[in-house]
């Protein structure tokens, strides 16, 4: 394990690889490319901690809202499983633009469209992922301004419970 700290888990010989010519690739010093903290993580030059990039256990988990009220809290269900938090948010993503979709019929306005997603269609939102969870307000007047394809939809490609069907049929 490499002096410097912060290498949980990182062969220093890959990371010294990836470093700019001159510059430590860990440690603690002020020409350290990754500053490592005291607990051991060390922070990338995004500046957020290796360890916030990773899923909690379990995997990431997103929440179905169902928009009509039918159900409890308007929660329909809750699906964990995600290893990072980019496979949850494009499930998310895929998953309102379906709804989006089912909600769209011939002639509607995009006006029309948003009403009927908001009465019956289903919101998704990724838990406990606070700002770096993807958010249906921030494309919902694209969704509804512009049909989507097939592959923009096919949130069933991206649902970690299908992993665990395809290891049941392989049994």
């Amino acid at each position: 394990m490499h002096q410097g700290g912060g290498t949980r888990g990182v062969d220093p010989r890959v990371v010294t690889r990836i470093a700019p010519r001159g510059r430590k690739a860990v440690g603690l010093g002020p020409n350290s490319l990754y500053p490592a903290r005291d607990d051991g993580t060390f922070i990338p030059a995004t500046g957020t901690p290796m360890s916030d990039l990773f899923a909690p256990d379990g995997g990431w988990r997103v929440r179905i809202l169902d928009l009509s009220g039918g159900a409890q809290d308007n929660i329909v269900e809750e699906i964990g499983g995600f290893p990072t938090l980019m496979q949850a948010n494009a499930f998310a993503r895929c998953y309102v633009r379906d709804s989006v979709e089912l909600c769209r019929g011939p002639g509607m306005s995009t006006k029309e469209v948003l009403e009927a997603w908001f009465a019956f269609g289903e919101d998704v939102e990724v838990v406990d992922a606070g700002e770096s969870g993807w958010k249906s307000a921030t494309e919902l007047g694209d969704f509804v301004d512009r049909r989507a394809g097939r592959d923009e939809r096919n949130w069933r490609a991206l649902d970690p419970r299908r992993d665990e069907t395809d290891d049941e049929s392989e049994e």
